[in-house]
């Protein structure tokens, strides 16, 4: 997310050189199935761990769409 703080901080728009949203979805994907199987503390985590990769993915979009890039 350093690419999004550097745009945030200075103005300068320099998408990430992998596919950022592809991997957050992988990750959304894989919290899912790891919170379907699990109980207590391990489902707490793993709904923590989706929410954040969620809001990333939001966070991220939108530093897309602010320098004119296609999400």
């Amino acid at each position: 997310m350093t690419t999004v703080i550097r745009f945030v901080e200075s103005g300068i728009f320099k998408p990430a050189p992998v596919d950022v949203l592809a991997e957050l979805e992988e990750l959304l994907q894989r919290t899912e199935r790891l919170a379907a199987g699990a109980t207590g503390g391990d489902l707490e985590v793993a709904r923590s761990q989706h929410a954040y990769a969620a809001l990333l993915d939001l966070v991220y979009r939108q530093f897309l769409e602010a320098g004119g890039s296609p999400a």
